[in-house]
């Protein structure tokens, strides 16, 4: 027979259960477009540019509503480099061997407006082919419903083999 103190100690062993770990909230794993370059110069895929600004509301909305969706955040880590660029940011940037700089007159970075079409908006998404042909830019505030088929288009490699368009009259959600 046990003594009473360990009778006592297996029960509370046997009841205690130890706190859950707090769970790690995943988040995309945002970088630079020069580590985004490089990693595609060893394994091909495309860019995603998440373009914004400091005072953009609608930008971080899309940070704190779409960016945060666990489906997005897995696919976009698979499929894609993804980076943030801060469109007024004073820093050159070099993009394919072409060095980029702020534009006082815009009031904004030369790779913004590259990577735009000239066309600024913000938030924009940009996804640069794996190809490395043209960006293709996306203005405007993209919740997940809205940038899921997007990203499956160009994650899939279907850019340049089927239109959009088409794409979109099969295409079932699933996030």
């Amino acid at each position: 027979m046990l003594p009473a103190l360990a009778i006592i100690m297996l029960m509370v062993a046997v009841a205690y259960k130890p706190a859950p770990e707090k769970e790690k909230k995943e988040k995309i794993e945002w970088l630079t477009i020069q580590e985004a370059q490089e990693k595609c110069a060893k394994e091909k895929k495309p860019i995603l540019v998440d373009m914004y600004t400091g005072w953009c509301g609608w930008c971080k909305v899309m940070d704190k509503k779409s960016y945060t969706n666990k489906n997005l955040i897995s696919y976009v880590s698979e499929k894609f480099y993804p980076v943030k660029l801060d469109a007024e940011t004073r820093k050159a940037i070099e993009f394919n061997g072409k060095t980029y700089s702020f534009n006082a007159d815009a009031k904004t970075h030369e790779l913004a407006i590259y990577f735009s079409g000239g066309q600024l908006a913000y938030p924009t998404t940009v996804i640069i082919p794996a190809d490395g042909t043209e960006p293709q830019a996306i203005p405007g505030y993209l919740e997940v419903k809205d940038i899921e088929p997007i990203m499956k288009y160009f994650g899939e490699g279907l850019y340049g083999k089927q239109s959009f368009t088409d794409y979109q009259k099969s295409f079932k959600a699933s996030w």
